[in-house]
């Protein structure tokens, strides 16, 4: 696995890569991997031809300097869990490598980036849709792969490309949960003992939705509080939102649900946010 630290490095490596015709794909993390980046990786060497990753801790995307602060590095077992899966070429930079000091372009996809997570996180999808446009620009992918667990971040890449006229392939790929039924993510080590004994009521009321809805219709109101309830008797939970939209547009719903539709959880447990998602058909 080639390592680069920096976009002219990258770019001749991805030169190579790419000399004889070959598909690249591209799997963006933010390090601190497990085994939904790895599903990623597997993901993109089933469909690629060359597969690139990229690790950057993303500032532009924290609103809170603490959370940013917080966030786990551990770039020696991220290099060899990368180097196991096969990867071709890993990108590597610095904050300074990926942001002029004078910067003052942003890319947002104005609806979708301020509702949800958006309205709870303001400018954290300004921030995601910036970097992954110059990670586009940098490494020239065919494909790209993201998690479906941030399917808000999904819809935002997805809506970014198409009005971009990106010429690049978004593949969703389905959530990876631990046994208990948590969704992976590198936010999890932060989870006191309690709270991760608790946060695992996420998915059982996710898994409650998608039986119950097809047996007893019920508005998306109803639904939403029905979810709600359950989640709130999880200890030290602290519910941020509980939203049922279209699972294309991300367009509210409201009355009886009739198409299909995505339940989004927003959690909080302590200092450490959650969130996951089902979607689900009546």
């Amino acid at each position: 696995m080639e390592i680069c630290p920096t976009k002219s490095d990258t770019r001749a490596a991805v030169a190579r890569l790419k000399a004889d015709g070959a598909v690249l794909g591209l799997v963006p993390t933010m390090g601190y991997l497990h085994d939904g980046h790895l599903m990623l990786v597997r993901a993109a060497k089933a469909s690629c031809d060359r597969v690139a990753a990229s690790i950057f801790v993303n500032p532009t995307q924290f609103d809170e300097a603490s959370d940013l602060d917080a966030y786990p590095v551990d770039l020696d077992r991220d290099i060899a869990l990368l180097e196991a899966e096969g990867v071709d070429l890993l990108f590597l930079p610095q904050a300074g490598e990926m942001y002029h000091p004078e910067a003052q372009t942003v890319v947002e996809t104005t609806a979708l980036a301020n509702v949800l997570i958006g309205a709870l996180r303001p400018g954290h999808f300004r921030g995601v849709a910036t970097v992954v446009t110059k990670l586009f620009n940098i490494v020239r992918p065919d494909r790209a792969f993201f998690g479906r667990k941030d399917y808000q971040q999904l819809q935002v890449i997805r809506t970014m490309v198409r009005d971009l006229d990106m010429p690049i392939e978004i593949i969703g790929v389905p959530t990876v949960r631990e046994r208990d039924g948590l969704a992976m993510s590198s936010r999890n080590v932060r989870l006191t003992p309690a709270h991760r004994a608790a946060a695992p009521a996420l998915n059982a009321a996710l898994d409650w939705a998608e039986r119950a809805l097809p047996q007893l219709p019920q508005s998306a109101e109803e639904l939403a509080a029905a979810i709600t309830s359950r989640i709130s008797g999880a200890a030290g939970a602290e519910i941020q939102s509980v939203d049922i939209r279209d699972a294309e547009t991300l367009a509210a719903l409201s009355g009886r649900i009739a198409r299909p539709a995505v339940i989004l959880l927003a959690v909080r447990f302590g200092d450490v946010l959650l969130i996951d998602q089902r979607v689900v058909t009546p």
